[in-house]
């Protein structure tokens, strides 16, 4: 696995540095290119992705598909992780943002009728056999070599909405269900179990994986998931207009089904923080570090869609949609869509303790810093999808209702474009790199496609 570059050392510059960018104006269109580390971007002759000079893609997975297993690959491509295969191969897991009316879009086809036995016995909800969840993830068998796509097979079935998720140090995709639905009929749709979980596909898994649901991570409208690999506690976001941010302490690292206790951030002395800065009154202050601690949430399977509530209720901070999420070393960045005085979206840092998750931990709490707030003249909208990227620079996806792009923000204070899809309104998601980093992937989640793009990345 590759390691971040001095990301851990170089945390108070790239805090400070996003501080700036929140506070000044748009820089020109030759500016912006000029203090990018990539160039400016090339129109698409395909019309796909615009990209700098020098960088290509090849497309990895396209909807719609014949793959491997004989199934199709199903639209509404998501979340991503990329994992080191054999002989240099990149595996690919990739979710599905798809519900069970959106079957002619899933990898069973409009009818679900004639599903092999060997596939229906592996669906998490078969709805009866009439409505399975469209849902899941699909893994995909890369040479970046060759640039060929080697194989490609459904990996989880029967589940909803699978939105982001996270890649674990142990090679397993946590895939999230970003819905809270109740068994029984609604509508023309059949379910036989409750959604709102967190499931988990390892990546070197040659079939369809047994659908067991991580109930004690929670059930809620899941969004990220990322890992803090010395203690093997899991990071979570909640995709709600007033949402928590979760951690999973789990009782055995690595072992997430063998148990573990969930629970939220809170800020010390300030309860029920609404960190959004709707209001006239600023809750939150760009650059400025807020001691915090983590409050036990109990219950967490509940049938009432209320985790949120509850937490805050006990004193969680609030967060106006919790979206990506990235670890960088002992720090995590996220995104809320939505906050910020002008609603187009927040960065959030969260650095934990040195004595994460134990009974030490309030001895030198971890610390929840507000590190950008996107502006009508910011170069980047409604962040979405987070990632760090090899040479260090945050790389963020935009979830806007024009035209979608990756902004990089530099720590020198800049931002930078990095990809522009400038042909459909679709979001861009599940960007991660290459176990060496040379290649970046990344989504388009309609008409549905993986790119895998090359070129002259920064050292």
């Amino acid at each position: 696995m590759w390691t971040l570059r001095s990301v851990a050392l170089d945390r108070r510059n790239f805090l400070r540095s996003l501080a700036i960018i929140a506070a000044s104006p748009a820089l020109p269109q030759s500016g912006r290119a000029n203090e990018s580390p990539l160039g400016p971007l090339r129109r698409d002759p395909n019309g796909i992705l615009d990209l700098p000079a020098g960088f290509s893609y090849q497309v990895v997975s396209r909807a719609g598909d014949r793959m491997s297993d004989g199934l199709l690959v199903p639209h509404a491509h998501d979340g991503m992780g990329a994992f080191a295969g054999a002989d240099g191969r990149v595996i690919l897991v990739c979710n599905h943002e798809l519900d069970p009316s959106n079957l002619n879009q899933s990898a069973f086809g409009p009818s679900p009728r004639h599903l092999p036995r060997d596939v229906f016995s592996k669906l998490y909800d078969a709805g009866k056999g009439l409505t399975p969840g469209a849902g899941g993830t699909t893994t995909t068998v890369y040479d970046p070599h060759s640039c060929v796509t080697e194989r490609q097979h459904l990996s989880l079935a029967g589940t909803e909405f699978n939105c982001a998720g996270g890649s674990t140090p142990w090679g397993t995709w946590l895939s999230c269900e970003e819905c809270v639905e109740a068994p029984g009929k609604r509508w023309n749709t059949i379910r036989e179990k409750p959604h709102g979980y967190v499931f988990e596909v390892p990546a070197n898994a040659a079939g369809l994986v047994e659908p067991r649901p991580i109930t004690a991570m929670g059930r809620f409208e899941h969004e990220a998931a990322a890992v803090h690999e010395a203690s093997g506690i899991v990071y979570m976001t909640e995709d709600k207009r007033q949402s928590l941010f979760y951690r999973y302490i789990p009782d055995s690292p690595g072992k997430l089904h063998d148990g573990g206790r969930l629970q939220a951030l809170a800020v010390a002395d300030r309860p029920s923080l609404a960190t959004n800065n709707w209001s006239d009154k600023i809750t939150m202050r760009i650059g400025e570090p807020l001691p915090t601690f983590w409050i036990d949430i109990d219950d967490v399977d509940s049938d009432n869609d209320d985790l949120r509530n509850r937490g805050a209720s006990l004193g969680a901070a609030k967060f106006a949609r919790g979206e990506g999420l990235c670890a960088a070393g002992d720090e995590f960045f996220f995104a809320c869509t939505i906050g910020g005085p002008a609603r187009l979206g927040q960065v959030f840092a969260y650095q934990t303790s040195p004595s994460e998750g134990t009974e030490k931990e309030q001895e030198q709490p971890g610390e929840l810093t507000l590190v950008a707030e996107a502006a009508t003249h910011s170069l980047l909208r409604n962040a979405d999808n987070v990632i760090m990227a090899p040479w260090g620079d945050l790389l963020v996806c935009e979830d806007t209702a024009s035209h979608c792009g990756i902004v990089g923000v530099r720590p020198n204070g800049s931002m930078y474009e990095v990809a522009d899809n400038a042909y459909s309104n679709s979001e861009l998601a599940g960007t991660c790199f290459s176990p060496d980093g040379t290649i970046m992937f990344v989504n388009i989640q309609y008409p549905g496609m993986t790119l895998a793009i090359t070129g002259p990345w920064p050292p």
